[in-house]
Order: C-alpha cells, then sequence, then structure tokens
C-alpha cells in the first residue's frame, strides 16, 4: 500500500441544526433552593436571624447588671458578632437578588458555611449559658426582685430565636457545599 492513498479513519459529519429547543435548555439545571444563598428565602432567614440577634443584644444592653455575669457578657458577644455576620450576609443576599445571580463559587459557600457554623454554636452555647443562669437565679436562688429576671429571660428567649433562624442557614449552606 502506498503512502499516497491514505484513508481517514473518522470521518466528518456535519451537526444536527440547532433548534429553538435546544437553545431553551440551560446547561445548569440545578435549582436554587430557598433558603440557600442569594435567594429571597435565605434574605428572610438573615433578616430574622439579625432582628432576633439585635433585640436580645439591646434587652441585655439596656440592663444595668449584666456585666457582672459572665454567661450575659458572652451572650452580648455572641449576638454581637450574630448581628454583625448575619447583616453583612443579607446585604450579599441582596446584592445577589438584584443583580439575579446565585452564589455558585466553591470557596464562597465554604466561607458562608464555616461562618454560619461558628456564629449559629457560640449563639447556641451563649443562650444555654445565660438560660442557665436565669434559671439558677430565678428558681434556685428566688433572687429574681433584686434582679432583672424578665429581661434576661427575653433576652436569652431571643438568642434562642436568632439560633433557630441561623441552623437553617448553615444546613443548606453545607448541603450546597455537599453536592457541589
Amino acid at each position: 500500500m502506498s503512502m499516497s492513498m491514505v484513508h481517514p479513519s473518522v470521518h466528518p459529519i456535519e451537526a444536527p441544526p440547532m433548534t429553538d429547543h435546544a437553545i431553551a435548555i440551560p446547561r445548569h439545571t440545578l435549582k436554587d433552593t430557598q433558603g440557600m444563598p442569594g435567594t429571597l428565602g435565605g434574605f428572610l432567614l438573615r433578616f430574622l436571624q439579625f432582628s432576633f440577634a439585635i433585640v436580645s443584644l439591646s434587652v441585655m444592653a439596656t440592663t444595668s447588671d449584666f456585666p457582672s455575669v459572665t454567661a450575659f457578657r458572652y451572650l452580648v458577644a455572641a449576638v454581637s458578632l450574630q448581628s454583625l455576620w448575619s447583616l453583612s450576609l443579607a446585604v450579599a443576599d441582596i446584592y445577589a437578588i438584584l443583580v439575579r445571580r446565585g452564589y455558585r463559587n466553591v470557596r464562597i459557600v465554604r466561607l458562608f458555611s464555616i461562618g454560619d457554623g461558628i456564629t449559629s454554636t457560640l449563639t447556641f452555647s451563649a443562650a444555654c449559658a445565660s438560660a442557665g443562669i436565669t434559671v439558677l437565679i430565678g428558681n434556685d436562688l428566688n433572687d429574681c426582685a433584686q434582679n432583672h429576671c424578665s429581661r434576661f429571660e427575653t433576652a436569652t428567649a431571643m438568642a434562642f430565636m436568632s439560633w433557630f433562624a441561623a441552623s437553617p442557614s448553615f444546613i443548606l449552606n453545607f448541603w450546597s457545599l455537599a453536592s457541589k
């Protein structure tokens, strides 16, 4: 066989013509779940986290004798961090909603997931510690007459509510990260 008679093993064929149906199908079909970053549900969760944390912080800060108990100071620090974190991510969610883009970058979702895990854990542990001290003061020592038990209970309850709103954010961010 001579070299001039080489036949290609792959023959070019024409691609089928593009139809309107083929163009309309998006390449990325992962559906955004409400509550994930960059969705309206995610923004609402952030807003609830921020609101409950601010109420807890405000109630505790208006109480004159909260610095005398370490658990209450820890609660103030934890809900302060929770409110700052939630506010910053609420702004990021508003931006994503306005430009109609979701967060698909793995690094950003990882940052959200780690931040949510840390802040929700701190808020939960501070709320538990404050609840323990509130029960000690109110039920065990029967010393609510001299202390601000109702304010401490309100601040603790708002911290728990902030944690309840932060937990779905963490779970959805972690799930989003794990599914990539």
